[in-house]
């Protein structure tokens, strides 16, 4: 089995980083946020080895891996595996459906 490429949104890129950066000034320290790093390419080579493994979601043609407190939502394509959102699941969820449908 061929993986697929993993292409990251901006927008998602921009959620990914804007955790990271909060729980580093939260903590005063990196340590979660390198933790969080592993976990989140760990759940990756998951969603690249088992594509249709995660639960579909209520948005067009994306599936969500949860990892904890965050989720990766993702759309699959022929070549590729779309990162389209990484979300803190303790935020509200009306957020999120702006973000994804835009």
């Amino acid at each position: 089995m061929v993986k697929k490429e993993v292409v990251w949104t901006e927008t998602a890129v921009k959620q990914r980083r804007e955790i990271l950066r909060y729980w580093t000034v939260r903590n005063g320290t990196s340590t979660y946020a390198e933790k969080l790093i592993q976990l989140i390419a760990k759940r990756i080579k998951v969603i690249q080895t088992y594509p249709q493994a995660f639960k579909n979601t209520v948005y067009p043609d994306t599936k969500i891996a949860a990892m904890g407190h965050f989720s990766i939502l993702y759309k699959i394509t022929e070549n590729k595996i779309i990162i389209t959102s990484f979300w803190d699941n303790r935020q509200n969820p009306e957020t999120l459906w702006r973000i994804i449908k835009t």
